[in-house]
C-alpha cells in the first residue's frame, strides 16, 4: 500500500496556492477602495469609467492567460508562478503611488496579468502533484487561499478606512484621509504576501508531469519519490508516459480541434464563463452598489463585505470536505440550482423595496452556496479534464474565457444596473444559472476518484 507524504504534498500545494491568495486579494481590494479612489480620480459620475477602473485589471487577466498558454508547457508552471509573484509586487507598489487615473489603470493591468498567470497555473500545478484520491481537496486549497485573500482584502479595507458619516458628500470623501491616502494603503498591504510568495516559489519543485513531458526523467522520479515512495513513483511515471507516448511534441491547433478534445474544451470554456456570469462577482466587485441599494452607507457596506468574506471562507472549507466525497457534478448542480432560486428571491426583494437585514441574509446565502459549489469545483474540474499533453494550453484557453467573461461583467454591470436596476440584474443572473444548471446536468461527467490519465481516457471515448 502506498504511503503518501502528506506533509510534503500539502507544503508545495500551500506555497503554489499563495498565487490564489494574491489573486483573491488583488481581485477584491478594488471593491473597498472604490468609493474613495473614484472621488480622487473624479470618475464617480461616469458609469463607463467606473466600469473601466474595475475591469482594467481583468484585461490584464486575459493577457496573463494568453501568456500562460504560450509559455506554461514550454517553461513549466513554477517559473511562471514566480513571474506572477513579481507582477503582484510591482502592481501593489505602483497602484498605491498613482496620482493619475491612467497610471492607476496601468498598474492594475500589471496586477491583472499576475492574476491571469496565477489563476491558470496554480490549480494545474497542484493537480499534477496530487494523488488521484485526494486531488479534489488539494486543488480546493487553491480556492481556499483565494477566499482567504478575498477576506484579507475585505478586512484590510475595513481596518484602514476611517468611519464615513452617513451624510457625507463626494467632496467630503475626497478631502478626507480615506479619499487622499486610505485607498493607497489598501493596495500597499498586498506587498507583504506578494514578497513571501515570490521567495517561497523558488523552493518548490517543478511538476513531475511537466518534467516527464520535457524528458527530465531523473528530476520527475525524484519528485514522485518524495510524494509517495519508489513504487508510487514507478507506477505514476509509467501511467504518465502512456498518455504522452506517440504524440507530437508540439501543441498545434488541430490537436485542440480534434473530435476527442474539442468537446472537452467546450465543457471547460462553458464552465469557466458560467462561474463568472453566475453573478456572485457583482457582490464582491460592486459591493458599494449592491449594499447602497439595500439602504447601507459606506461604513456599513465595508462591514457587510467582511461578513460576506467570512461566510465565503467557512463554506469553502465545507467544499473541501465534500468535493472528494459526493463528487464534482453533484456540487455543481446544487450550486447552479441554488443560486437560481436565491437570486430570484433577492431580485424580488429589491423590486419590492425591501432594505436591510432580509436582503443581507439572502446575499449571504448566495455567497455560501457559491463558495461551497461553483467557486472551488469549477477550478477542480478545469484542472482535471484536459489531456496531459494539452493541459497547459487548454487550461489557458478556458481561463482566458473565464477572465473574458469576468471583464465583460465588470465593465457592463454598472450600465446594466442603470438600465434594468438592481432587481432586474439579479433576475438576469437567475436565468443564467438555470441555463448553467441544464448544461451541467447533460454535459458534465463525474471525475471523482480517477487519476488524470483515467479521466483523459474516459473523456476521449
Amino acid at each position: 500500500m502506498t504511503k503518501l507524504n502528506i506533509r510534503y504534498i500539502t507544503g508545495i500545494a500551500l506555497v503554489s496556492a499563495m498565487g490564489g491568495l494574491l489573486f483573491g486579494y488583488d481581485w477584491v481590494v478594488i471593491g473597498g477602495a472604490k468609493p474613495f479612489y473614484e472621488q480622487f480620480f473624479d470618475i464617480a459620475s461616469s458609469a463607463q469609467l467606473q466600469g473601466w477602473a474595475v475591469s482594467c485589471a481583468l484585461v490584464g487577466c486575459i493577457l496573463g492567460t494568453v501568456l500562460a498558454g504560450i509559455f506554461s508547457d514550454k517553461y513549466g508552471r513554477k517559473k511562471l508562478l514566480i513571474t506572477a509573484a513579481a507582477l503582484f509586487l510591482l502592481s501593489a507598489i505602483g497602484t498605491g503611488f498613482s496620482n493619475q487615473f491612467s497610471l492607476f489603470v496601468v498598474y492594475r493591468i500589471i496586477g491583472g496579468i499576475g492574476i491571469g498567470l496565477a489563476s491558470n497555473l496554480a490549480p494545474v500545478y497542484i493537480a499534477e502533484v496530487s494523488p488521484a484520491n485526494m486531488r479534489g481537496r488539494f486543488v480546493a486549497i487553491n480556492q481556499l487561499t483565494i477566499v482567504i485573500g478575498i477576506l484579507l482584502a475585505q478586512l484590510v479595507n475595513f481596518m484602514i478606512a476611517r468611519p464615513v458619516p452617513a451624510d457625507s458628500t463626494g467632496l467630503d470623501i475626497l478631502n478626507s484621509w480615506n479619499g487622499q491616502h486610505g485607498w493607497r494603503f489598501m493596495f500597499w498591504a498586498e506587498i507583504v504576501p506578494a514578497a513571501i510568495f515570490f521567495i517561497l516559489m523558488w523552493l518548490v519543485p517543478d511538476s513531475p508531469r511537466w518534467l516527464l513531458k520535457k524528458k527530465f526523467e531523473t528530476k520527475a522520479v525524484s519528485v514522485l519519490n518524495k510524494i509517495g515512495g519508489k513504487q508510487y513513483a514507478q507506477d505514476t511515471k509509467a501511467e504518465i508516459e502512456e498518455t504522452l507516448v506517440t504524440k507530437e511534441p508540439k501543441v498545434r491547433l488541430k490537436d485542440l480541434l480534434n473530435k476527442g478534445v474539442l468537446p472537452v474544451l467546450v465543457i471547460g470554456i462553458v464552465l469557466a464563463v458560467f462561474q463568472q456570469w453566475c453573478g456572485i462577482n457583482v457582490i464582491f466587485l460592486f459591493a458599494d452598489e449592491v449594499f447602497s441599494s439595500a439602504g447601507y452607507n459606506v461604513s456599513d457596506m465595508l462591514f457587510n463585505v467582511v461578513i460576506t468574506g467570512s461566510i465565503n471562507l467557512v463554506f469553502t472549507i465545507v467544499a473541501m470536505v465534500l468535493v472528494d466525497r459526493i463528487g464534482r457534478k453533484v456540487l455543481l448542480i446544487i450550486g447552479a440550482g441554488g443560486l437560481a432560486v436565491i437570486y430570484t428571491i433577492i431580485g424580488s426583494l429589491y423590486y419590492a423595496g425591501v432594505q436591510g437585514a432580509p436582503l443581507l441574509v439572502f446575499v449571504l446565502m448566495a455567497i455560501a452556496c457559491y463558495a461551497m459549489t461553483l467557486a472551488p469545483v469549477v477550478w477542480v474540474v478545469l484542472s482535471e479534464i484536459f489531456p496531459n499533453k494539452l493541459r497547459g494550453t487548454a487550461m489557458a484557453i478556458a481561463t482566458f474565457a473565464l477572465w473574458t467573461g469576468n471583464t465583460l461583467l465588470a465593465f457592463f454591470f454598472p450600465i446594466i444596473n442603470d438600465t434594468i436596476q438592481i432587481s432586474g440584474s439579479f433576475w438576469l443572473f437567475a436565468g443564467i444559472c438555470v441555463l448553467g444548471l441544464l448544461f451541467i446536468i447533460y454535459r458534465v461527467k463525474e471525475t471523482k476518484g480517477k487519476t488524470l490519465e483515467e479521466i483523459e481516457k474516459g473523456m476521449s471515448m
